[in-house]
């Protein structure tokens, strides 16, 4: 059971909770999803991933001490500094020779291969890497809204439509200009358009905020 308790940890809960989700979904994404985990049968491992990311968050955003994280998320001491300690390379190399693991031996892959497991997620989403499944439901719940205010900005709809499914971050113009070659942004080439952006670009609200900055700058 998770305790998450933040008394006297002076933590704002919210905003804990917000990188933790961003590196659990990432860890879901390094283990091959969730229809992956499900036909291996391991939905067990999902309580040690939402530990091990708040274990990981907690000391890389935080600096809490393993009395304090073992207090908040309800392990022991030992337990948090096996997570601390776990090797992403190892856990890795498990998790990519599942297939050779008896069932047992996948149902013991737990506390330090969940560690493992984390603390790449975490390195990842702060390299600007973050989970594609996060990414693409943001993608298309803006695509959607877009939509449905009837925004003044076609183009915006018109670039979440042209960019679904494109890998974050994007570090440079090429991959923009193929995807949404022929398109005209407030009557500039999309192409001179993404030339003029700043990168790199973490995820769709950015690359509309700099679309956005670009053209209103060149007005």
């Amino acid at each position: 059971m998770i305790v998450l308790t933040s008394a006297g940890l002076n933590i704002d809960d919210r905003s804990l909770e917000r990188v933790v989700d961003r590196v659990f979904f990432k860890a879901i994404d390094l283990l091959g999803g969730l229809r992956r985990l499900a036909e291996y049968r391991t939905l067990t491992w999902l309580p040690s991933l939402a530990r091990a990311a708040f274990v990981i968050v907690l000391r890389e955003e935080y600096l809490k001490t393993e009395d304090e994280i073992a207090q908040f998320v309800g392990l022991t001491r030992n337990t948090v500094r096996n997570i601390l300690r776990a090797d992403p390379d190892a856990a890795i190399y498990k998790i990519e020779h599942l297939d050779e693991l008896s069932e047992e031996e996948k149902r013991e892959l737990k506390v330090h291969t969940a560690g493992g497991i984390a603390k790449l997620a975490y390195k990842l989403v702060k390299d600007g890497q973050e989970s594609k499944t996060l990414l693409d439901f943001c993608h298309d719940m803006a695509k959607e809204a877009v939509q449905a205010a009837q925004c003044e900005s076609p183009w915006a709809y018109l670039v979440l439509k042209h960019t679904k499914g494109i890998d974050y971050p994007i570090t440079a113009p090429d991959v923009l200009k193929e995807r949404l070659a022929g398109l005209t942004i407030k009557g500039k080439s999309a192409e001179e358009v993404v030339e003029g952006l700043f990168y790199p670009i973490k995820n769709p609200a950015q690359l509309l905020k700099e679309i956005k900055e670009y053209v209103e700058s060149s007005e």
